[in-house]
């Protein structure tokens, strides 16, 4: 009878090892790039609203103290609510509002100058209006960025505005939640302009410039947007949140200047 003999087969140790090492290698640039990755969401969505708050606020601050300096008062501001909002417009003065009456900014401001404060009480927004719509010099430093060649405060035409809605201060990020008769208010050096929230486009395209032309009207909905000529203000950001693909618009009529 014959006997068999077992046959034992060595695995090979150093292929072995050098798998593991490879297993452990990947799983190393995995848990890195993952942490990289939160890393980055904490950056845009933390830090960046972190800074632009503050420096936005410390504008706010400084144009209220400038234009004090200049009236030799203590920066504050005749008829506003420090804490965000205007005095009661009423309907006082309204007419006179919407003609165009009281004065306009003196003179257009220096490219990424900031030279006005948008405050909306329903939002409990109060942020640096400058010149300009660009991402590094506006837009990320937490700003509302006015568009050129849009009409300044107070003129008749469209006063048209752009803000972030999402990381670098944010600022325009729940005007979805702005209603019909919602006030806006922007002062400048030489007055207190207010805005009535009047029509909202809850969506148009990136590209469609009749949401901001003299007489706003959108060129994607035509039938949204207005036909006469008057005083208007214009906001607008990027929607859904946390995309750029569409542009949500609110529009407001002037009702009340007031000189300072």
């Amino acid at each position: 009878m014959r006997q068999r003999i077992p046959v034992v087969v060595q695995r090979n140790s150093r292929g072995r090892r050098v798998a593991a090492r490879g297993l452990w290698t990947g799983a190393e640039l995995v848990v890195t790039l993952g942490v990289v990755l939160l890393l980055l969401v904490v950056h845009q969505l933390w830090w960046t609203n972190r800074q632009a708050r503050s420096g936005a606020e410390h504008q706010v601050r400084a144009l209220q103290r400038e234009w004090g300096e200049e009236r030799g008062g203590d920066g504050a501001v005749p008829g506003v609510d420090p804490g965000g909002g205007s005095g009661d417009s009423g309907g006082s003065g309204g007419s006179g509002g919407a003609s165009g009456g009281g004065r306009a900014a003196r003179s257009a401001p220096r490219w990424d100058q900031a030279y006005a404060v948008i405050r909306i009480p329903r939002i409990g927004l109060a942020a640096p209006v400058a010149q300009g719509i660009s991402k590094s010099g506006v837009l990320d430093k937490g700003y509302v960025g006015h568009y050129p060649r849009t009409a300044q405060p107070g003129r008749p035409g469209n006063f048209a505005l752009a803000g972030h809605r999402n990381t670098h201060g944010e600022p325009f990020r729940y005007i979805n939640r702005l209603r019909r008769g919602d006030r806006i208010t922007v002062e400048t050096r030489d007055a207190v302009y207010t805005y009535t929230v009047d029509r909202t486009l809850a969506r148009t395209s990136p590209r469609d410039g009749g949401v901001i032309a003299t007489i706003p009207r959108s060129n994607v909905k035509p039938y949204t947007g207005y036909t006469e000529a008057g005083s208007y203000v214009t906001l607008t950001t990027c929607t859904p949140e946390f995309t750029s693909r569409y542009r949500l618009v609110v529009w407001g009529k002037l009702v009340d200047v007031r000189s300072r």
